[in-house]
C-alpha cells in the first residue's frame, strides 16, 4: 500500500489532488477573496425544500446585503440552539471545543469567510493564546457555530458580500 504513494505523481503541487473537487482544465483561478473585510452578524438558520430535498443554510448580513451559506444539518442545529439561546441535554462539538479552548487559556478572537472557490466557502478561527494568535482553517458553518459561542465577531470579505444572494 505504501508503495502507491511512492514516486514523482504527488510531487505535482501544482495540481489539485485527486479527492479535491476540480472541474476544469486551467487551474488559474480567480481568487473571490478581498482584503476589505466586513463584520456580519447571523440572521437566523433557514430551511427550503426544493423536489423533496431539505437544504438548510445560514443567513449572514451587514444590515444590507445578505449572504446564505450552504450547510449540514447538525451545524444547523449548532447555530440554531445559541440563537435561540437553548441548551442541549448534553455538550454538542461546538461545545466540546469551547471547553477545550476556553481550559487551554485560549479565546476565539474572529471568524473569517474570506474565499470561494469550486462552489465553496472558506473560513478560518482566529484564536489567541497569550501573545500567540493561532490561524485555523474550518468551513464556514463550524465557525459560525465556534464564534457565535465566544460571541466573537464573523467577518467576511466584501467581495463575497457583493456577490451573495438579494433576498
Amino acid at each position: 500500500m505504501a508503495e502507491e504513494f511512492e514516486g514523482d505523481r504527488y510531487d505535482d503541487l501544482e495540481r489539485p489532488p485527486s479527492f479535491f473537487p476540480y472541474s476544469g482544465e486551467d487551474l488559474d483561478r480567480e481568487l473571490v477573496a478581498s482584503a476589505d473585510l466586513i463584520e456580519v452578524r447571523v440572521e437566523g438558520v433557514f430551511a427550503a425544500e426544493n423536489g423533496g430535498t431539505i437544504s438548510r443554510f445560514v443567513l449572514l448580513s451587514d444590515g444590507i446585503r445578505k449572504l446564505p451559506i450552504l450547510i449540514g444539518p447538525f451545524e444547523a442545529q449548532a447555530i440554531q440552539l445559541v440563537v435561540e439561546a437553548t441548551r442541549p441535554l448534553r455538550p454538542l462539538t461546538h461545545d466540546l471545543l469551547k471547553t477545550i479552548i476556553e481550559r487551554l487559556d485560549a479565546d476565539v478572537d474572529r471568524v473569517v469567510i474570506d474565499d470561494f472557490w469550486n462552489q465553496v466557502f472558506y473560513a478560518k478561527v482566529y484564536i489567541t493564546s497569550g501573545e500567540a494568535e493561532i490561524e485555523v482553517d474550518a468551513r464556514p458553518s463550524d465557525a459560525v457555530a465556534i464564534a457565535i459561542r465566544f460571541d466573537a465577531p464573523i467577518f467576511v470579505s466584501e467581495a463575497l458580500l457583493d456577490q451573495g444572494m438579494d433576498f
